[in-house]
């Protein structure tokens, strides 16, 4: 009988560890999880303070602004949904991403842009456009700058888009659009991508790199998933008076503003013969 009695006791000891186990991992990961939200809302308030502060003075500043307003609601959707750490923190890189946005409409208004913002995911692979280029693509002309202009108010800060890397710049036409709404790019995508980048300083990689989704070896060539991720944490984006700090991260599926056509986006626009 002393026996049987030990056995009960042991099983009832086991069986007491293990709610306990599982009782304290279910704590450790609701505290988790209420942090990586409370430091998306962070992000989210912080973008929403440029937001609604800024308002654009020509069309670059405008482009800009509308961007960094789309992510702006993104990241309030994904924050409410959020139901793990991950989804959290896309709610941030979203919302982080928007600052970029906003900093790149600061600087057509030649406004203090603030501190540096941390990198995105996959942006330095992607590189940046440092000379201004002009091609012919199907029957229209594409430009890029290192700058904004009348001529290049479509803001990108670099990264990936579906699987490829797309070089930080002001472009003519959000020409990577059309792959991030259809999750693939067009025949023509690796044409315009040589014969715009091809020899350009800032883009160390050819559009065969471009193809495979390789960069320029700088991240080990492998693929920074999505259209940039986002490094934790953040610099200020400072100077706009509101104590709005600029973090970093980014990437979503949220490339929008007024050019963007369908899918995601609220604007109507023309993308010429991208085929998919």
């Amino acid at each position: 009988m002393s026996a049987l009695i030990l056995i009960a006791l042991v099983v009832l000891v086991v069986v007491g560890i293990v709610v306990m186990s599982q009782q304290r991992s279910g704590a450790n990961a609701a505290r988790s999880l209420d942090d990586a939200k409370a430091d998306a809302r962070q992000a989210i308030e912080r973008l929403g303070g440029q937001v609604f502060m800024l308002v654009g003075d020509g069309p670059a500043s405008k482009q800009a602004l509308a961007d960094a307003g789309e992510r702006y609601n993104a990241a309030g959707s994904q924050i409410e949904q959020a139901g793990s750490v991950a989804q959290a923190r896309l709610a941030k890189q979203t919302a982080i991403e928007g600052l970029y946005y906003a900093r790149a409409a600061r600087t057509a208004m030649n406004l203090d842009p603030g501190p540096p913002i941390p990198e995105l995911e996959g942006q330095k692979s992607a590189g940046a456009v440092t000379e201004d280029r002009t091609v012919d693509f199907e029957g229209r002309q594409v430009e890029a700058s290192p700058g904004p202009s009348s001529r290049t108010p479509n803001y990108y800060p670099g990264g990936r888009v579906a699987g490829r890397p797309v070089p930080a710049g002001w472009y003519s036409e959000p020409w990577w659009k059309p792959a991030l709404v259809a999750g693939a790019w067009g025949i023509g995508s690796m044409f315009l991508f040589s014969a715009m980048f091809s020899g350009m300083a800032g883009v160390n990689y050819d559009a065969n790199a471009f193809e495979s989704g390789a960069g320029d070896g700088s991240d080990a060539g492998a693929l920074d998933g999505g259209d940039g991720g986002g490094a934790d944490g953040g610099g200020g984006d400072g100077g706009d008076g509101g104590g709005d700090f600029g973090g970093d991260g980014g990437g979503g599926f949220f490339d929008g503003g007024g050019d963007g056509g369908g899918g995601f986006f609220d604007g109507g626009g023309d993308f010429g013969g991208f085929d998919f």
